[in-house]
C-alpha cells in the first residue's frame, strides 16, 4: 500500500471510530482545510469519511439511505461529477441482480450524462486532467455496459471508445490514486480474454493495445485491496474473472468476504452460494440457499427470481442426491422452474437440470409420461451442445427402452 493510501486509510478509520461516539451532526474535521489542500476530490480524506457510510449502504442495497447521503455530497459539491457518478452507480447496482431488468436504465444513463457534462467542464478548466478523465472514463464505461446489455451496439461502441480515450489519459497514474489502476486492470484482462472467447471480435480489437490477463488480475486485486471508490467494483469483476480462470478457492474466499461485508447484497450472496456449492461445502451452501429464499419471501430489495433459481436448485440437488427426500427434491426443482420462468431463463443450466431431475424422479415413481415430457422440454429448449440436453436425450432413449421392455413383459 502506498504511503498516501495508508495515511488516508488510517485517517478514515480514525474518523469512523470518532463518528461512533459523536452526535451525527457534529463537525469531525474542517472540511474547508481539506478542500483547499486536496485538488482531487476523490483523494480528499474528508470526503472519503463522508462517503464511507453512503457507499456501504449502496453496496448493502440500502438505496434510499445511500441516496440521502449522496444528495448531501451534491449539495456540498454541486459542480463536481462525483456525487452524480455515485448516484448513477446506485442505479446500476439496482440492475445487477438481474441485468434483464430495464427499469433503472434511463435514470442511470441520465445521471452518468450529468457526470460527463460536469467532468468535461472540469477537464476544460483544470490544468490537472487526471480526475476529470477518471470520471469521464468511468461514466462512459457504465453507459457502455448498459447499452451492451440491451444490445444497442452502436451506442455501446461510442461509449466504449470514449471510455478508452479517457482511460488512456489516466494510465500509469496509480501512484496518485489507486482508483486509477481500476481501468488498467479491466482493460488488461478483457483485452486478452475477449478475443480468446469471442474470436469473431478479433478483427474489431486489432486496433487496440494488447492486454495481459495476469497483469490485469494483479492490478484488480491491488485495487480491491487499496482503493476507496472502486474497491468493491474491482471485487465484483474479480468474482467473475476467478470463475473464468477456474480459481475456485479465490472465488470462494472473495465471495464469502464480500457477503460478510455486505450481507444484504444479493449478487455477493449468490456468488457465495455458487462457490460454496462448487467446492462441496454442502452445509454452508444449504444455509446460504435457505437465506436467499427467505429474503425473497420477505421481499428484500434485490432478491428476485435469478437468485431464487440458484438457491432453489442447490436445495433440490441436496434433497435429491444427499438426503434422498424425493418429495422435497420435487418441490425445490419445481421452484427452480418457477423462478426460471419468471426470469425468462429457459436455456439456463439450472432450468434444464431441474427438468432432467424431475424426469428422473418421475421415472422412479413410474410416471413415464411425465418423465418423457420433462426430458422432451429440456431437449426442445436447451442448446444442442449443452450437457443437460445430452443427458435428457440419453434419458429419453433409455426411457423408451424401459417402456418397450415393460410392454413386452405384459404381453408375455
Amino acid at each position: 500500500m502506498k504511503n498516501n493510501s495508508l495515511k488516508y486509510w488510517i485517517f478514515g478509520f480514525t474518523g469512523l471510530l470518532i463518528a461512533l461516539v459523536t452526535p451525527a451532526k457534529a463537525q469531525l474535521y474542517a472540511s474547508a482545510d481539506f478542500d483547499s489542500k486536496y485538488e482531487m476530490l476523490m483523494s480528499n480524506p474528508g470526503v472519503q469519511i463522508e462517503a464511507t457510510e453512503a457507499i456501504n449502504k449502496l453496496y448493502n442495497f440500502k438505496f434510499a439511505e445511500a441516496d440521502a447521503e449522496f444528495r448531501w455530497l451534491r449539495y456540498r459539491y454541486p459542480s463536481h461529477p462525483m456525487p452524480y457518478f455515485l448516484m448513477g452507480l446506485a442505479e446500476w447496482w439496482k440492475i445487477v441482480p438481474n441485468t434483464d431488468d430495464t427499469r433503472y436504465d434511463d435514470r442511470c444513463i441520465a445521471l452518468m450524462d450529468t457526470c460527463i457534462l460536469l467532468a468535461e467542464k472540469l477537464y476544460d478548466t483544470r490544468e490537472n486532467k487526471i480526475e476529470p478523465s477518471f470520471f469521464l472514463a468511468a461514466a462512459y464505461a457504465f453507459k457502455g455496459r448498459i447499452h451492451s446489455e440491451r444490445k444497442h451496439w452502436s451506442r455501446a461502441t461510442f461509449a466504449g471508445k470514449n471510455a478508452l480515450k479517457y482511460l488512456e489519459r489516466c494510465k500509469g497514474q496509480s501512484e496518485i490514486s489507486p482508483e486509477l489502476l481500476f481501468g488498467d486492470g479491466l482493460f488488461n484482462y478483457f483485452a486478452e480474454w475477449i478475443p480468446d472467447n469471442y474470436p469473431l471480435l478479433k478483427p474489431v480489437l486489432w486496433l487496440f493495445p494488447k492486454g495481459n490477463k495476469q497483469i490485469g488480475i494483479q492490478q484488480l486485486e491491488k485495487v480491491g485491496n487499496n482503493a476507496f471508490y472502486t474497491r468493491t467494483e474491482a471485487r465484483y469483476f474479480l468474482l467473475q474473472i476467478y470463475g473464468y480462470e477456474n480459481q475456485y478457492a479465490k472465488s470462494y474466499d472473495l465471495a464469502k468476504y464480500s457477503w460478510e461485508t455486505y450481507p444484504d447484497n444479493p449478487y455477493f450472496e449468490r456468488y457465495y452460494l455458487r462457490s460454496a456449492f462448487v467446492r462441496g461445502n454442502s452445509e454452508e451452501a444449504e444455509k446460504i440457499a435457505n437465506s436467499i429464499l427467505s429474503k425473497i419471501d420477505a421481499g428484500k430489495t434485490g432478491y428476485e427470481a435469478v437468485s431464487g433459481r440458484n438457491a432453489a436448485y442447490v436445495l433440490a440437488y441436496y434433497y435429491n442426491n444427499h438426503y434422498h427426500d424425493l418429495p422435497k427434491a420435487k418441490l425445490y426443482y419445481q421452484r427452480t422452474l418457477d423462478y426460471a420462468i419468471q426470469a425468462k431463463a429457459f436455456t439456463s443450466g439450472y432450468y434444464l437440470a431441474s427438468l432432467v431431475g424431475l424426469g428422473r424422479i418421475a421415472e422412479k415413481e413410474k410416471d413415464y409420461e411425465a418423465a418423457r415430457e420433462y426430458y422432451k422440454t429440456a431437449v426442445d429448449r436447451g442448446e444442442k451442445k449443452s450437457a443437460q440436453v445430452k443427458e435428457a436425450k440419453e434419458a429419453l432413449t433409455n426411457l423408451n427402452k424401459v417402456r418397450r421392455d415393460e410392454r413386452r413383459k405384459r404381453r408375455d
